[in-house]
């Protein structure tokens, strides 16, 4: 029986989520898993991968074969290279907290006209008026 590490889809359709997976080489992609053994988020910025090392470590050195994305996910968090023997790449980029923006407050503004529209109201045609007023006339 070969076993591989491959990614199992999940998620809506435009927005993919990935399980890093070992499971038999025959069984579909999104099929029953052995062991997971890490996550693949690539819709966010930047894309958020965690791997248990240990565990890759393990699979690999019993003979588990990782598919290319996934071998090209773990060349990025430098578990394939652990496994060869190779030197480290370089870190990868961790999410930077957002900045908050300034409140208008802060900024020294001051609320002055409240409760005031900006853009006039667009006023009612009078359709209405003309037919009213030919009614009176035939009542009379």
């Amino acid at each position: 029986m070969a076993v591989k590490i491959k990614l199992k889809r999940l998620g809506k359709i435009r927005s993919p989520h990935y399980r890093i997976v070992v499971a038999d080489s025959r069984t579909r992609r999104d099929g029953r898993a052995i062991e997971e053994i890490g996550l693949y988020h690539p819709v966010q910025n930047p894309s958020r991968i965690e791997v248990n090392a240990e565990r890759v470590a393990y699979w690999l050195s019993v003979g588990a074969q990782p598919t290319e994305p996934v071998l090209a996910i773990l060349k990025k968090t430098g578990d394939w290279q652990k496994f060869r023997g190779e030197p480290a790449p370089a870190p990868l980029l961790q999410p930077q907290e957002k900045a908050t923006r300034p409140s208008f407050e802060a900024l020294g503004g001051e609320d002055e006209g409240k409760g005031e529209a900006i853009t006039p109201k667009k006023k009612a045609e009078k359709k209405d008026e003309a037919p009213a007023e030919s009614s009176e006339s035939t009542e009379a």
